[in-house]
């Protein structure tokens, strides 16, 4: 259900604009409860198809999408009037891509265990996580803590590796 608030900073935006598509990955940023999570759902499919074509071509979208987030969001932050609006979801497919890159060459559950450890580190913001939460600002502020969740998630699945459980 769409809150008041909500609906009121959603007559704010052009959706023509596609900053407003991008800051919510296509729509996704707009479904209620846990945008974040549906988010990250929707930047999985993508993740996965820049994985199994190349690496190398994940880590070329992780390099464009956070340039293109960090404009999105400052634009979308703008615009709704809200410092970090939980509408905002292209934080998440940076961190989702993040932590999918050891996924290569992994069974279904590596992808499933770093969904699970990405939205298990992007939520509780353990430290330094939760630092860059509070203390950046702005749209790098809107960013910077999904991208170190995702790195916190790729970490632990390389662990998982080293041990011998990939």
């Amino acid at each position: 259900m769409i809150s008041l608030q909500d609906k009121s900073v959603l007559q704010k935006f052009d959706f023509k604009d596609p900053a407003i598509w991008l800051a919510s990955w296509f729509g996704s940023g707009f479904i209620k409860p846990a945008p974040g999570t549906w988010g990250t759902l929707a930047a999985l499919p993508f993740g996965i198809l820049f994985l199994n074509m190349s690496p190398i071509l994940l880590i070329i979208a992780i390099l464009l999408i956070i340039p293109l987030g960090l404009w999105a969001s400052c634009r979308f932050t703008k615009t709704a009037g809200e410092k970090d609006s939980s509408m905002i979801v292209i934080d998440e497919v940076a961190g989702m891509w993040i932590a999918l890159i050891p996924v290569f060459g992994q069974s279904l559950l590596f992808v499933l265990l770093a969904f699970a450890l990405f939205r298990f580190f992007d939520i509780l913001k353990p430290w330094p996580i939760s630092w860059l939460d509070k203390n950046i600002n702005g749209a790098a502020g809107v960013m910077a803590d999904d991208i170190l969740a995702g790195a916190f998630a790729a970490f632990c699945l390389i662990g998982l590796q080293y041990v011998g459980l990939g």
